[in-house]
């Protein structure tokens, strides 16, 4: 199956930055679709990399949208359901940029995976508010809002006591005002998301979604031996009234966690969602079983299919600490259930300065498994959560996720989920198709050193005779396929590439 004489495309070597940097000429990313549900609140910041200053303009912009043209923020309500096609544009000083781009006012949202921030794998139980705010602004200060990352999500560690109309859920003295915090991030151009449990104590020993008490009273039973006690479902939820708030406040996404998931408590917090005025993104979490997948689909806009991931190619000596490779290469059961609006979750990225608390390392996977990590969860349709601190980002990883022709897969429309097509001895090639007729291919070296292949079937996948081949980690062209393709790739790397016919 492998052709050691074969020429190849150069292997990422370690620690190498492949991704040439952004030209000064402005460039639109980011996706081409975006839902918003009528009477909503509508947020949108136009991610284009170039030579700063730039000046926005979006038309014909639909009534009741204004754009801030320094900003590129699109703010705004539409009231009636309905397709809205719109050409964004940015100039500065090198030249002007279009996309076309297209507002879908109905029912759905989350048209294209989410991207962002999630504070869990960086600070754990010690989040607090100037934290998550140092983040947001880390995430433009950097560039990665200019390749369309939006989300900044304050994980497990912000819960208090309830009082208040709805008794509600309320913040404990790590964060002293929510709503000033989520005006901070949208006044960014970013959006915020938030985390609960229907269970009466969280993971992180939290306040959680319901209570044994009618008045939302609530005390962790102490001790080691208690989870049992303290991880399950009072007799008095009050899932509207924490819907209600979070909406309130100005939250943009919700991480719903507990284990098992069962599809009672996630109809009702959908249905309290849907009630609560704001469209927040709705994320399962965690491990949730297969045979439901059709009743997360109808319900949820994103649901966690493993345990949680370590930074790790393997598995970790913990049951519930899965690898890369271990929950990356087990997605292929969930494609069906893949679609604009609802995406299989395999959980956070592991890349940058991580630790799952205040004690932070860099990411044991080696460079080219973080190459491959990105590479599978953008050809996945996956949620692309970042996990680490935003403010000690080196430039190898602020490189590996400002790819923009990688980062399209995840954009990409049509919403595809890649399976698995092929196995070439130790590499697995995978397949997705993309809305302008092109495919994505990637490649995997799953063993543990430098592997070769030799590949011509490309016939009995359906392809056209001849292939025009792009390298999107390099954003090179490659030679036309016509009938075979060699290729040596590192080990736990990946050779990802963009076909179309030539």
């Amino acid at each position: 199956m492998s052709d050691h004489s074969a020429p190849s495309p150069a292997p990422a070597s370690l620690g190498a930055i492949l991704t040439p940097p952004p030209p000064a000429a402005p460039r639109i990313n980011g996706p081409s679709l975006f839902g918003v549900r009528p009477e909503h609140p509508l947020l949108y910041l136009i991610p284009a990399t170039g030579e700063r200053p730039m000046e926005f303009s979006a038309s014909p912009l639909p009534a009741g949208l204004t754009i801030d043209r320094l900003t590129g923020i699109i703010r705004g309500v539409l009231t009636q359901p309905g397709d809205h096609g719109l050409t964004l544009r940015a100039r500065n000083g090198h030249g002007v940029a279009e996309k076309k781009f297209r507002i879908r006012c109905g029912e759905t949202i989350a048209l294209t995976p989410p991207l962002g921030w999630n504070s869990w794998n960086c600070w754990g139980a010690s989040v607090d508010q100037e934290k998550v705010l140092r983040s947001a602004r880390a995430l433009v200060t950097s560039g990665l809002a200019q390749h369309g990352w939006t989300y900044i999500n304050i994980d497990d560690g912000w819960q208090g006591r309830r009082h208040g109309r709805d008794n509600a859920l309320q913040p404990n003295e790590k964060f002293p005002d929510l709503r000033a915090l989520c005006d901070a991030i949208h006044g960014l151009g970013l959006k915020a998301g938030i985390y609960s449990t229907p269970w009466i104590t969280s993971y992180a020993g939290y306040a959680g979604g319901s209570s044994d008490a009618a008045s939302g009273a609530w005390q962790p039973v102490e001790g080691p031996q208690n989870y049992k006690q303290n991880h399950r479902f009072g007799p008095h939820a009050f899932t509207s009234g924490d819907a209600r708030q979070w909406a309130t406040w100005g939250f943009d996404y919700l991480k719903y966690d507990w284990h098992p998931l069962d599809v009672p408590h996630v109809a009702a917090m959908a249905a309290a969602l849907r009630a609560s005025g704001r469209d927040l993104v709705y994320s399962l979490s965690n491990s949730a079983p297969v045979a439901q997948a059709a009743d997360w689909a109808r319900l949820a806009n994103c649901w966690r299919t493993t345990g949680d991931i370590w930074d790790h190619w393997e598995h970790s000596d913990f049951s519930w600490r899965h690898g890369v490779s271990e929950i990356g290469f087990l997605q292929d059961r969930w494609a069906p259930f893949a679609g604009p609006g609802h995406w299989n979750d395999p959980d956070m990225l592991v890349v940058g300065q991580v630790g799952w608390g205040p004690h932070l390392h860099p990411t044991h996977l080696t460079p080219d498994e973080q190459y491959a990590h990105l590479s599978l969860w953008c050809l996945l349709a996956a949620p692309l959560l970042i996990g680490c601190d935003l403010e000690r980002l080196d430039p190898f990883t602020l490189n590996l996720l400002t790819n923009d022709e990688v980062l399209a897969l995840q954009y990409d429309s049509l919403g595809q989920q890649a399976v698995r097509v092929a196995t070439l001895g130790a590499i697995d090639l995978y397949r997705k198709e993309l809305d302008d007729g092109g495919t994505a291919l990637g490649f995997f070296n799953r063993a543990g050193r430098t592997e070769s292949f030799h590949f011509n079937k490309f016939d009995r996948l359906g392809f056209a005779p001849r292939l025009r081949v792009r390298d999107l980690w390099r954003q090179q062209d490659l030679p036309d396929i016509t009938t075979e393709f060699a290729g040596e790739i590192p080990a736990h790397g990946v050779l990802l590439l963009k076909v179309a016919a030539a």
